[in-house]
């Protein structure tokens, strides 16, 4: 294993320590107990936005914290859900009164301790609603899940919602955009090579050079099924039949494109997707109104690409273009 780390047990924290220094005008690490706020954190009268889970997926979602997206995140440990203790305490730390809204991800872990933190701090007196995303097309139920994974869409939701709270919605409010973003958005993932946990110490599944994971899970948790590797287009063209047909999206249909890579993909491969993705959807007479390409959902190191289309409205549209200043995504500022 061959990694810029110094020891196994310090990865996280020393990541947010170099977080923290490189993006201290917009976010604040807390380490006993873990997490990152806003800078500005808790704005009063203003809905709060809290999402979190296993490190290993930067910039998800730390690097989505800032005006416009997340109010808060809770790393934990490598693809390890946080403790509810540390979702109790970014909470806390952003309930500006207006309430606070859970993003969660749907794996098992992620979903039980945002909900025993939920109860914790609403019996403190904050009120908090939960949206649960689960846009992979590829499993219905995996080792990690009951129904369906919560993959790259996350990052929609969270900076679609987060620029409801930003507008001033209420928290009935915000809570229906994110329910509304992740009721049409649809992803799936392929993986060309694994990535490699720290603790581990080795690639978390193995791959023949002539193989690739069609429908890989952001843990590398098994997808529809193992095939051989295919050209480009070919590959694109199962991953957008794959998420087209599922909701399914139609002709006349303004969509955002958002083409993800895994960590160990080169910017040029993901805008050899994006290409074929794109093509397809002006084949299918569906409007490409706004798109998004870059590596913003990651497995480590895992080669590969997700693709995740988005049904948009004038509503959620204007929401998108919002101005937003994280670390990840900055734009309107």
């Amino acid at each position: 294993m061959k990694k810029l780390i110094n020891g196994v047990p310090d990865v996280v924290d020393e990541s947010l320590d170099g977080f923290a220094r490189a993006h201290g005008d917009i976010i604040t690490v807390s380490h006993d107990p873990r997490f990152v706020a806003r800078a500005d954190a808790p704005v009063q009268g203003k809905v709060g936005l809290v999402s979190g889970g296993g490190s290993g997926h930067e910039p998800l979602h730390a690097g989505f914290v800032g005006r416009g997206m997340l109010d808060a995140a809770v790393p934990g440990e490598v693809f390890t859900s946080p403790t509810p203790m540390p979702i109790v305490e970014a909470t806390k730390a952003v309930d500006g009164g207006a309430g606070v809204l859970h993003i969660v991800k749907n794996y098992t872990g992620d979903v039980l301790n945002f909900e025993t933190a939920a109860d914790l701090v609403g019996a403190e007196g904050i009120t908090v609603r939960a949206v649960v995303t689960n846009d992979d097309v590829a499993v219905q139920d995996s080792l990690y899940t009951a129904g369906r994974r919560g993959v790259a869409g996350t990052v929609l939701v969270e900076k679609i919602a987060g620029a409801a709270a930003e507008r001033g919605d209420d928290l009935d409010g915000v809570t229906a955009i994110a329910e509304k973003v992740n009721a049409n958005v649809r992803s799936i993932g392929v993986a060309l090579a694994a990535g490699t946990v720290p603790h581990a110490g080795e690639p978390g599944f193995d791959l023949a050079d002539d193989e690739v994971e069609f429908g890989v899970g952001i843990h590398g948790e098994p997808g529809r099924e193992r095939i051989k590797l295919e050209p480009a287009d070919a590959l694109t063209d199962r991953m957008m039949a794959a998420v087209l047909d599922d909701l399914p999206f139609s002709s006349g249909d303004s969509v955002l494109l958002f083409v993800n890579g895994m960590g160990g993909t080169p910017l040029s491969e993901l805008y050899i997707v994006f290409r074929r993705a794109a093509q397809i959807l002006d084949d299918r007479g569906i409007t490409l109104s706004r798109s998004l390409v870059g590596s913003l959902v990651t497995s480590l190191e895992m080669q590969g690409a997700s693709i995740s289309v988005l049904k948009l409205d004038d509503e959620l549209t204007d929401l998108w273009d919002a101005p937003v200043n994280t670390a990840a995504l900055r734009w309107g500022v």
